[in-house]
């Protein structure tokens, strides 16, 4: 089973919506997994018909037993978060400002003070429209640990496929290079970096390869809106020659981006004979290489 990883050293770049018309395209032979846990969007677009869900534990907060409380005020004299404070003479822990760091319990002579472990999102594992399987996440509102529930929903993604002796898994990841990105590229055999036509898009490109590199995967590039500045196209282009990174193809600026999300379509399904042939010729390019 090889695993595909599509990143981008930005939001906008019409990642997802590659990703995407790609799983249309190997709908048969594929497991899909959604790691822009952040922002999840593919289910946007392969809409699950059925789910399994389950909740994701992750890090620890501070909780004070009013009951068992003793107001001595030490917990919140040693928090160097500030998260703890007198209210109406009981302490009080600040979720939000917790970090979990669990000095309050170490030493609160009482006992009153908790550390439970902390729900912060879903995976779920879905069948979606196309008749493949869907790995994809939520994080809560405010919560921390993406990275950790990337790693979960690859694990997860990784034995679907394998269970389902499917050939491939195609990841979409996060943008830019934070803790979701390197979850993400861990494992991976190939990485496809989408970027476009612009001083932002070529800067984050050379950022996030940089990233890449460290992990020594093989990389491929897609140009999306490539004709919106030819210039820097050019660039790009002079670029990946020099980095040995493997031109995919170029796509021009197209409105069937937006309207296929709208309408909650893959691009193959929004126009077939535009981007059948695109997108088959890059799938045959990836699997040469892998």
């Amino acid at each position: 089973m090889k695993e595909i990883v599509i990143i981008s050293g930005k939001g906008g770049t019409g990642k997802s919506s590659i990703c995407c018309a790609l799983a249309h395209l190997w709908k048969d032979n594929a497991v899909i997994a959604d790691c822009d846990v952040d922002a999840a969007d593919m289910h946007l677009i392969l809409h699950p018909q059925s789910s399994d869900s389950k909740d994701f534990f992750s890090g620890i907060k501070a909780t004070i037993e009013e009951s068992t409380c003793s107001s001595c005020g030490l917990c919140a004299s040693v928090c160097r978060f500030g998260a703890i404070s007198e209210h109406e003479g009981k302490y009080l822990v600040n979720q939000l400002d917790c970090e979990g760091c669990a000095y309050c319990y170490r030493i609160c002579p009482t006992g009153a003070i908790s550390i439970p472990e902390q729900k912060v999102g879903q995976y779920h594992i879905s069948q979606s429209r196309l008749g493949c399987t869907l790995i994809h996440a939520q994080l809560n509102i405010g919560a921390e640990n993406s990275g950790k529930l990337v790693s979960k929903v690859k694990s997860v993604a990784r034995h679907q496929a394998k269970q389902e002796h499917k050939d491939f898994l195609l990841v979409d990841g996060s943008p830019g290079i934070g803790c979701p990105v390197i979850a993400s590229l861990s494992g991976a055999h190939l990485v496809i970096l989408v970027t476009e036509a612009s001083k932002s898009g070529f800067s984050d490109l050379k950022r996030v390869w940089e990233l890449v590199k460290r992990f020594n995967i093989p990389g491929a590039c897609i140009v999306n809106k490539a004709d919106i500045n030819s210039a820097i196209c050019k660039e790009i282009k002079e670029y990946l020659r020099k980095e040995k990174i493997l031109a995919l193809g170029e796509i021009p600026y197209s409105e069937d981006f937006p309207a296929a999300i709208s309408m909650g379509r893959t691009l193959i399904e929004q126009n077939e004979s535009t981007w059948r042939p695109i997108f088959e010729k890059m799938g045959n390019a990836i699997k040469e290489i892998l």
